[in-house]
């Protein structure tokens, strides 16, 4: 195992509040020192990061990477070397596979494959219910023993209350977070984008933004009853970012996240029918778009997660109603976080914005990262905040390219991502 000494960046640890000028050692897969005017030692490598940022790995805690049974689209491999390019050193896979995530031996065998196949460490987001059918609540204790971090249904949301509150009650039993995608499906079955003026002018069926807040409710308020810790991914309204603040205040144990392309991007975006600006929670209006944006800055979102959901391209070639939803987000969640932070009145500070994209979402779903303490797995990244750099999908690592950013300028990227001290990507 090579070692290393990072010398002359920006190191930021939110887990300590650091935001200092200094220099980093990693020695034996571990950080071993930090401080002024270190200089390498014999056999370390020396990288010299000036004008970089020095950070935790980071860390996405909603990620599709389609194994097993989906491998046309991503595997372990592909996605982890996605994620590594992005700067992640750690993503939570999600169940919706063939067949679903919702036993201890699936659980177990991914574990195990990802260790073997993935650059990245991969921790397990299990099945809420027995075939993601919203039905029969999983073995959650089994889940947890075979290594499962939290459990969801994902893009399958539990339709019956009844349902939901029974697995929030066994999953609190075993401190398993509830992990969901808010969705009523009686108000947006048929739909391919948000209900709107540009839905209107395609002639597409869209879905109003009752279909997520009214699952939010009613999840926010059994997860209030039943003392589970509910987070709520891919938010996208408005009125989502108010029930979330309300339930905070009354004590509710949320989280929630919003995705990259939810604060850049609005329904707009569909108005060529271009597939790869099809998603689910479908980009929404100019004032949800603001108001996540707001709600990222006063701390009611919690964090960023990218929802990377790769789709071969014979699949998104569809007409819009019938390609699938979704995006690929690992290699353009950096970029994309820091062009739009770059355009707030009052931009975030580089710390805040290494919390929301590594430490919070760690702490989150109790994973071992999101720190640069001495003595810690060196999961490292180097992030170059001014390179800018052009959106090619043909050079991305993932094995599918369906991004609504092609030919974009974004800014700021991963030069250098390291996992338990190997160096497992290094920019071009």
């Amino acid at each position: 195992m090579e070692n290393y000494c990072l010398k002359n960046g920006r190191i930021l640890d939110p887990a300590t509040q650091l935001d200092a000028y200094a220099d980093l050692r990693i020695r034996g897969g571990r950080i071993a020192e930090m401080g002024t005017e270190l200089s390498p030692e014999t056999g370390e490598t020396l990288i010299d990061c000036t004008g970089c940022w020095i950070a935790p790995g980071l860390v996405d805690i909603h990620v599709h990477l389609r194994e097993p049974g989906q491998s046309h689209k991503e595997t372990l491999q592909t996605g982890g070397a996605a994620a590594v390019a992005g700067g992640f050193t750690s993503v939570c896979c999600m169940p919706n596979t063939d067949p679903p995530l919702d036993n201890p031996t699936l659980v177990w065998e991914i574990r195990a494959r990802a260790e073997r196949e993935s650059p990245c460490k991969v921790y397990v987001v299990a099945a809420l219910t027995q075939g993601m059918r919203g039905e029969i609540p999983c073995d959650y204790h089994a889940l947890k023993q075979a290594g499962a971090i939290a459990c969801s249904d994902d893009a399958f949301p539990v339709q019956s209350a009844e349902v939901m509150r029974r697995a929030m009650l066994g999953c609190a039993a075993y401190e398993l977070p509830v992990v969901t995608h808010c969705e009523d499906k009686t108000l947006s079955e048929g739909a391919s984008m948000h209900a709107g003026a540009v839905s209107a002018l395609l002639g597409l069926k869209g879905a109003p933004a009752s279909a997520e807040t009214v699952q939010i409710a009613r999840n926010a308020l059994l997860a209030q009853e039943t003392g589970c810790h509910l987070h709520i991914q891919h938010l996208s309204t408005a009125m989502g970012v108010e029930l979330v603040r309300f339930f905070k205040a009354q004590g509710a144990r949320i989280s929630c996240e919003v995705a990259p392309h939810h604060l850049l991007l609005t329904d707009a975006a569909c108005a060529e029918f271009d597939t790869d600006a099809k998603m689910n929670p479908p980009l929404r209006s100019e004032t949800d778009r603001l108001a996540l944006a707001q709600g990222v800055q006063q701390g009611v979102i919690d964090c960023i997660a990218t929802d990377h959901a790769p789709h071969a391209p014979f699949e998104k070639a569809q007409p819009f109603p019938a390609a699938p939803f979704g995006i690929v987000g690992l290699e353009t969640a950096l970029g994309c976080v820091l062009l739009w932070n770059s355009l707030l009145a009052q931009p975030l500070t580089p710390l805040q914005i290494v919390d929301l994209l590594s430490t919070t979402p760690a702490r989150l779903m109790r994973l071992p990262a999101g720190t640069l303490a001495v003595g810690a797995p060196a999961d490292v990244v180097v992030i170059d905040p001014n390179l800018r750099w052009t959106v090619e999908p043909t050079r991305m690592h993932s094995k599918s390219k369906n991004t609504p950013f092609k030919g974009w300028e974004l800014r700021g990227k991963a030069r250098y991502t390291f996992v338990n001290g190997v160096l497992v990507h290094a920019a071009q």
